[in-house]
């Protein structure tokens, strides 16, 4: 039987407000733990929620720039159920009434094409506290768990896709854009190592052709886009192996363990009603107009995918570079900061995707934190395209500047001696001398048929080169080169 993969991400991002939702406790990661819970947050007899408008700002941004409805008005529920990071026992969050309607993310998979999945909604509410279960003991042996309250409260946007995605690859194309779009906006640092971004996977699969979906599973809380992938393949598998041996699929909630690639089960999935969602009594109703909606449309930056399209038609980059440039804000930026330097936005592609990506990858360095600034990235590209120096000193000079042994292009090069010999009176000596030098490969040269001498000529270029210490302008010295030799023949 051919199965159908059904996906949809429930994608919680945090805020990037200084304060949190309700109160004015900081929302800083790292904190020691229960340092950052005042009394707001953790529902004391009292008090009462003011809501951040910055948090609201946020979320009518994203609603924005997803093309989706904006309702003027949003309301807050209470969602009441237990657990020990949860001290209110509710979380404050909107169930019928959303600040952002439906919308829609466009995504590009891997061989260049497009899809669009659409957004149901999302919503605002504040998070939880976190429960620590390593290092917590009762002093006799007994293991304990540590409640640390610090994110109980902070602004969550929950972006709740349909069921559009098909494969694991969808997925996690679908969670990149999101990540994108926030960090595009500023709204979110979308941090996944430390929380900024998580995301809720339902999986189900049915057979091909069928119109009702299968019984999904809920996977809890994934962390990366690479786990995004590997627990839908694990859970896709699981399903199809547990039908295909006549059992059924529950609806359950369960969690993927990245040590052991698969997913287990926590709980049985409870229901929207389990949760008992009650208008919340605290906070009045959010009501938008719409100067404010066109305002925050006004402060919209170049998104991704206006960016992409502006670097494909307006710098002529292709799909691919664009693609690869746009990914992030900050690598766009930085692009456009070396193009801006060096005039060739191709030269500025090449390096930004080949030397500079490399040295980050290879000492887990994000962009922002690159020891050659993209100022010294474009005058390093412009060296080489005057022809100043060549593209083997150019690598030594950007690992120069790595390296922080220059201040700037220019200066690596005069303190190296790495600027190129153009003279043709100072190459032509070198050659005569390289020639006089080797009279065997000069013989076989002369002997060899016409069409055999251009991979022969090799040797001589090197020659020239180490004779040169790599200064000679290599085009130069072909040309010189088989000119002097031909004339031998």
């Amino acid at each position: 039987m051919q199965w159908e993969t059904v996906i949809g991400l429930e994608v919680h991002v945090q805020l990037a407000t200084r304060s949190k939702i309700f109160s004015g406790a900081s929302t800083a990661f790292g904190a020691e733990p229960n340092t950052q819970a005042c009394a707001v947050d953790l529902g004391l007899p009292g008090v009462l929620p003011v809501l951040n408008e910055q948090a609201v700002a946020m979320a009518v941004q994203f609603g924005l720039a997803i093309h989706a409805e904006i309702p003027e008005v949003s309301v807050f529920d209470r969602k009441n159920y237990f657990y020990p990071d949860l001290p209110k026992g509710y979380q404050t969050s909107q169930m019928y009434h959303p600040i952002v309607g439906p919308g829609e993310v466009e995504i590009t998979l891997e061989d260049g094409s497009t899809r669009t999945i659409r957004v149901h909604h999302a919503h605002l509410e504040e998070d939880a506290g976190k429960s620590l279960h390593e290092s917590f003991s009762d002093g006799m042996g007994h293991a304990m768990t540590g409640i640390d309250l610090n994110r109980a409260g902070t602004p969550l946007l929950e972006i709740v896709s349909e069921p559009d995605m098909r494969s694991a690859k969808e997925a996690a194309a679908y969670l990149k854009a999101i990540h994108s779009i926030v960090t595009y906006l500023g709204i979110s640092d979308g941090n996944m190592a430390e929380g900024s971004m998580r995301c809720d996977v339902n999986v189900s699969v049915r057979p091909r052709g069928q119109e009702t979906f299968g019984t999904r599973a809920e996977i809890k809380n994934v962390n990366s886009f690479r786990f995004v992938e590997r627990a839908i393949e694990f859970e896709v598998e699981r399903q199809i192996e547990l039908i295909e041996d006549g059992g059924e699929v529950v609806q359950e909630t369960r969690l993927y363990d990245p040590e052991r690639d698969e997913t287990r089960s926590m709980r049985t999935k409870e229901e929207a009603n389990d949760y008992r969602y009650f208008p919340c009594p605290d906070l009045l109703p959010v009501v938008l107009d719409g100067a404010y909606v066109d305002h925050l449309r006004e402060t919209l930056p170049e998104l991704p995918a206006d960016k992409r399209a502006r670097f494909q038609d307006g710098l002529g980059l292709s799909a691919y570079d664009a693609g690869v440039l746009s990914a992030s804000r900050e690598m766009a930026e930085y692009f456009e900061a070396v193009k801006d330097a060096c005039g060739d936005a191709k030269q500025a592609a090449n390096w930004v995707q080949g030397e500079l990506s490399g040295a980050l990858n290879r000492e887990g360095l994000a962009i922002g934190d690159s020891p050659v600034s993209a100022r010294q990235l474009g005058e390093l590209i412009t060296r080489v395209m005057d022809d100043t120096i060549n593209g083997k000193a150019a690598k030594q000079v950007f690992q120069a500047l790595w390296n922080g042994q220059g201040e700037s292009a220019d200066a690596v090069i005069e303190a190296k001696g790495l600027k190129q010999v153009t003279d043709t009176a100072a190459i032509e000596a070198m050659i005569d001398q390289v020639i006089a030098d080797s009279p065997a490969q000069v013989a076989q040269y002369r002997d060899a048929e016409p069409d055999k001498r251009g991979k022969m000529i090799g040797y001589f270029v090197g020659q020239v080169m180490k004779a040169s210490r790599g200064t000679a302008n290599p085009q130069q010295v072909n040309a010189l080169l088989k000119e002097k030799l031909d004339a031998l023949c």
